[in-house]
């Protein structure tokens, strides 16, 4: 028994840098400039115009990454299902990428020229493929790790240990699972002719974020959690 444990503990180490190393890399593509050095100093201000958008794509990715570095906590063991459900939120976040990007640096441009950004919706029909694209993968990756603290629930019950912890990473990240669902539905839903200022509903409700704080308080109420 002992030595199965010891094999499954380095092979969750394994999965872990494998995990970090490609979360790592889809910052990468996030740089600003898009890695190449500015030539002048007109293109190094247009290249900082950048950080804003360079920031928050960066805060999102951090914030799935770090979904899964609680999963782990709750799960120290490696098996088959959490193999492949770490592998696919790997897979998610890799497309995930360019939507966000695309989303935050039109959101900033909108709000001003000072920064830039190569994509331009053109159309209405350009608002509803970005928004259903960047709603499906948020609410994939989301969706992954939703399903991960359920796995880590279930294996905490089969052992007879307290699983509460990993329900509660369950019903914390069903969260954004359905809100970027639902975003994504409003945006294919939404007719062409719609106002551009109505375009703008799908992104606003991931604002409905904040219900992560209640929805967790409530839980831990439910079940007598500190």
């Amino acid at each position: 028994m002992n030595a199965i444990v010891h094999r499954e503990g380095v092979e969750a180490g394994r999965l872990d840098m494998f995990v970090d190393g490609a979360f790592a890399f889809t910052l990468t593509l996030l740089v600003i400039g898009g890695g190449v050095i500015p030539s002048s100093t007109d293109k190094l201000l247009i290249a900082l115009g950048g950080i804003p958008a360079f920031a928050a794509s960066f805060f999102q990715i951090t914030f799935f990454w770090h979904g899964h570095v609680r999963w782990r906590e709750r799960c120290p063991e490696s098996d088959t299902m959490s193999r492949w459900l770490s592998l696919l939120l790997v897979f998610f976040a890799l497309i995930f990428i360019y939507p966000l990007h695309m989303v935050f640096a039109s959101v900033f441009n909108g709000i001003s020229p000072i920064f830039p950004s190569e994509f331009r919706p053109a159309s209405t029909a350009d608002m509803r493929i970005l928004f259903a694209c960047y709603g499906l993968c948020y609410a994939c990756m989301a969706g992954t790790l939703t399903a991960l603290f359920h796995h880590a629930a279930r294996r905490a019950e089969r052992e007879g240990f307290d699983a509460r912890e990993a329900q509660l990473g369950l019903w914390i990240w069903s969260v954004p699972a359905v809100i970027g669902l639902v975003s994504a539905l409003v945006a294919l839903l939404m007719p062409l002719e719609a106002p551009g200022w109505l375009w703008a509903l799908p992104g606003c409700m991931y604002s409905l974020l904040f219900l992560i704080g209640p929805v967790a308080a409530r839980f831990r109420r439910r079940y007598g959690m500190a």
